[in-house]
Parts: C-alpha cells; structure tokens; sequence
C-alpha cells in the first residue's frame, strides 16, 4: 500500500490494490461458506477485504472491526484486511492496543487499522457514555497514546481523557500496523499529518480527493514527518449487466441503511458494468489513490466479488498503460 506523491516522484509508480468491503456475507456460522468467499475474492484477483464497525448504528445495526478482521484473517491465509473505520474514540485506547498485538500475532503484517471519529449517528456515540462534542478530542488523544506505546515499552500518560502509569503492550506488533485516519475536511488534513500512515478518504469527488491528498503531503512536509505510506478510498459501487439496473440497486440499498433518498449518494458513487465503474474510478488514481475499496451492491455476493475482479483488471491495465 504505497502513498503518490506527484507525477515526478518515483512513487508515482505503486501499484493499485483493490478490495471490497464484505460484512453481513461473510459473518454467518457457515464456516466453509465464509472460507469459499475469501477464496473467491482471492481467485478473483482482489488484495484486501475491508470491515467495517458500529455498535448500535441507526438503531441497532453493527458489527465489531476487530472481530471481523480477525474472523476474516484466521480464515484466508493471503488476504490483507483493513478496518475501515474503527470507531476508536468508543474504545479505551489501551483495550485497542492490545487488540492490534494479539491480532499481529496471528496475523503479522496483514492488517491496517482504519480510525474513524463516529460522526454518522450521533445517538450511537451518546449511548456509549461519550459526549459527541468530545469524540474528535477523543480520537486524537486515542491516537496519540496507540503511538506512545506502539513499541512495547512501558509509558506513561496524562491526558483529558486517559491516564495511567507504567502501562505496557507486549509483544510489540511486528510488523507495526498501519494506522490511517478516516474522514474529510482540514481535520483530516491535521490528523493524518499529525498521527496517521496515511489517509482513507471517502464520502468525496475526485476533485475534492486530489485536494485533500496534496494538503496532507504539505501537512506532513511542514511537521517535518515523512510522506504517507497509505492513500486508500472507500466508494459504494452498483455492479451489472447495465447501468440504471446496477443504479437502481445501489440507490435502494444505501438509502435503507443511511435514511436519505438516493440522489443524494449519486455524485460520489460509480454503477454499471466493471468497465463503467473503473472508469469512473479511473480519476481517484489520478488524485492519488492507490488502495480503493469497492462496498459493492449487486445480485449476489459471488457476482459482486466476480465483477469487483474485473473492475480491478481494468484500473491495473489502465494504470500500466499510462506507466509504459
């Protein structure tokens, strides 16, 4: 998973890895069934499946990050998996940074931890004792204590919300696992730029990617931090035989679990055949993105994986044709 500078920078070149995002398929007490998934995204050419997590979200609908990650790692020997997000500010920080070691001990090097501040669904936040108006807060100083003891040692901490002496993570992951921040706007800029390997953007235009991706290279530039190492996007995709089928789909099922009605999703979703969706796609890799996510709607899920395949193949052929 590699972060694009600009066209002149050698990592211009990285390659894209696309997955998709699978959670109520693949979360069933049939263990072959959710094995035969993880293989048919693999067969299909797809890098990574991406989990997502909410406690109660718009009444009592969820999922934990953690424990679909870890379902899908212990079942597929290849696949990366991303949270994409994690609603750490939910969590005690340290509870978090226990999670991410057992996990890499099962798994090493095969997660990335997405970080999310819970902004969808307020009531979600305030049923878990926290403030809404704090969860920013929350997240960043979250954030700053997974890297304070990121490397197993003891350390201390004293902040707003956390405290505690001498508390220590062991073993330390190895490798150290991916930390990238979710959301939009100059808060992202700041928390990428501040705490993160890099960000997941989703929710915007391409134009609005390409702008948030340079900000955060000038962020980062003025911290004196090295560059990113992760530039990913998250996008709901309708896949079929044709357009307004696949439209049609994708605005029935977004606006059952958002409550909104489907034009309001249109200018930053794709739909249509693989070629139509990849085209689509095509300027987020020119802004920037590298690791893209589909949430795809289609008639089954092995349609989904099987189409997602092949919106993968032409982004990659596109992406090495501008390269020769």
């Amino acid at each position: 998973m590699q972060w694009v500078t600009t066209s002149a920078s050698p990592l211009a070149t990285s390659g894209i890895e696309l997955g998709i995002a699978v959670n109520d398929e693949l979360l069933v007490p049939d263990a072959a069934r959710r094995r035969s998934i993880l293989e048919s995204m693999d067969e299909a050419g797809l890098d990574h499946l991406t989990v997502g997590d909410h406690i109660s979200f718009h009444g009592g609908t969820g999922f934990d990050g953690f424990v679909a990650a870890t379902t899908a790692l212990a079942s597929h020997d290849r696949l990366k998996v991303l949270i994409g997000v994690y609603l750490l500010a939910l969590r005690h920080p340290l509870a978090t940074a226990r999670q991410l070691a057992t996990l890499s001990q099962v798994a090493p090097g095969r997660l990335t931890l997405g970080v999310g501040v819970a902004g969808e669904d307020r009531t979600e936040v305030a049923n878990m004792g926290v403030d809404p108006a704090s969860r920013g807060r929350r997240t960043d100083e979250a954030l700053q204590v997974l890297r304070v003891i990121a490397n197993g040692e003891a350390a201390d901490h004293a902040g707003e919300f956390y405290s505690f002496e001498q508390s220590r993570i062991a073993p330390a992951p190895d490798p150290r696992v991916p930390i990238v921040i979710g959301g939009g706007g100059e808060v992202a800029v700041r928390r990428t730029a501040e705490h993160g390997d890099g960000w997941l953007g989703m929710w915007c235009s391409a134009r609005r990617y390409s702008t948030t991706h340079q900000q955060i290279l000038e962020a980062c530039a003025e911290r004196g931090r090295p560059e990113p190492t992760f530039a990913g996007l998250n996008i709901w995709v309708g896949l079929g035989a044709d357009e307004a089928s696949a439209r049609e789909r994708l605005g029935q099922q977004m606006s059952s679990l958002y409550n909104l009605p489907p034009e309001k999703f249109q200018h930053i979703t794709a739909a249509g055949r693989p070629e139509d969706v990849a085209e689509t796609l095509q300027p987020y890799v020119d802004a920037g993105a590298r690791t893209l996510t589909l949430i795809p709607v289609s008639e089954t899920v092995d349609e989904a994986i099987e189409l997602s395949g092949e919106v993968r193949r032409h982004l990659v052929g596109a992406d090495a044709r501008a390269l020769a």
